[in-house]
């Protein structure tokens, strides 16, 4: 996936009708960009982080996943199928807290919608049964200190960054926010269709 330029992410993001931050530095865009390829089992996806200091501009993007690992679209932990977090703007979604009680992470703080994917196949399914609550759908590593190729066990349904050192930077930039603006994050999920048919 090309690399994103923060004039991109702030156009779609106000095409849309979803909120994009710019008062105050290290105001933080959380924005994962789902790959056309469905049926991957590889960090094929993106998350950005674009933000402004002074009148600088900065756009930081990971490769990542936003589908959940082939493990668990073959066996799913719920039994209505694995959780698919559906395209869109949630608000005030994530906050700082720990992954699983072993490390800092990006944790579910509010009840979303999700898709339910149960035909226990490769492909990830979007247009299932959806269902509301609290499914632990965090924002995480994959291996503690390499940069990981497949997906498998890291996720079932959480947004996962390849990288360890990418989500490092990424924890390190939100505390920053989180001291300016509170301990809240909005995360936004684009389809690449979208991202340039808009």
């Amino acid at each position: 996936m090309k690399h994103l330029t923060y004039a991109r992410l702030r156009d779609i993001c106000l095409k849309m009708n979803y909120a994009f931050f710019e008062t105050g530095d290290y105001n933080i865009n959380i924005v994962g960009v789902r790959s056309i390829d469905t049926h991957a089992n590889t960090f094929n996806d993106v998350i950005c982080v674009a933000f402004k200091v002074g009148n600088a501009t900065h756009v930081m993007q990971f490769k990542a996943t936003t589908d959940a690992g082939v493990y668990y679209r073959n066996n799913p932990v719920n039994v209505n199928g694995t959780a698919v977090m559906l395209a869109g703007q949630y608000r005030g979604f994530w906050q700082l807290g720990w992954h699983k009680n072993k490390y800092k992470a990006l944790v579910q703080k509010s009840p979303i919608w999700v898709g339910r994917d149960n035909n226990k196949d490769s492909k990830i399914k979007t247009n299932g049964k959806t269902e509301h609550g609290m499914f632990g759908i965090n924002c995480h590593r994959a291996s503690v200190n390499t940069t990981s190729k497949v997906v498998d066990k890291f996720s079932a349904g959480c947004q996962v960054l390849a990288n360890s050192s990418d989500f490092e930077l990424l924890i390190s930039l939100c505390r920053i926010a989180a001291e300016r603006y509170g301990n809240s994050f909005t995360y936004t999920l684009i389809d690449e269709a979208d991202l340039w048919n808009l």
